[in-house]
């Protein structure tokens, strides 16, 4: 600003060089950044998998290493979270492959000149019930899982049942 005279008062509202305001962008939602497509972004970020692993082993090892009650329990809930993390990550890759092959097979019938058929979300869902009881009842662990289900809709069912109480 220019130098002004110390016996003018100054005016409340005097004119100042605009000063451009930076405009900050979020790549998520910004069309510079291009679109999102999930089967580039774990071609691109493949190596943060690898990380991921050795961490995991350090963690463990610092586990079996660890004395301190403090620490450990840190480092049990860091190892946790991680394989937890793995866990919903590999969940995704399935359901990311079911519905690639779902498209693939409407791709085939539309090539061979039938009308596209595309699931409903409850439909997928089912799909997806149905082959969780498969893999579950594979492994062993179905009855166990039934069990637990029972058991939570008993409560369900317990808790809108009227009470001893209200009568």
């Amino acid at each position: 600003p220019l130098e002004m005279s110390a016996k003018k008062p100054v005016p409340f509202l005097r004119q100042v060089i605009p000063v451009r305001k930076k405009v900050q962008r979020d790549p998520r939602f910004d069309d510079l950044s291009g679109e999102y497509k999930p089967e580039i972004f774990m071609k691109t970020y493949n190596f943060l998998d690898s990380m991921k692993k050795q961490e995991k082993e350090m963690v463990q090892k610092q586990l079996k290493k660890c004395r301190n009650m403090k620490q450990k329990e840190k480092l049990q809930q860091l190892l946790k979270r991680m394989i937890q993390q793995e866990k919903a990550q590999k969940k995704q890759q399935i359901l990311r492959e079911r519905e690639l092959s779902l498209k693939r097979q409407q791709r085939e019938l539309a090539k061979q000149g039938k009308k596209p058929f595309f699931l409903k979300k409850s439909e997928k869902r089912k799909l997806e019930l149905a082959d969780k009881f498969t893999e579950l009842k594979r492994s062993g662990k179905l009855e166990s899982f039934l069990n637990k289900k029972r058991k939570r809709n008993a409560i369900k069912d317990k808790r809108h049942m009227p009470s001893q109480k209200n009568l």
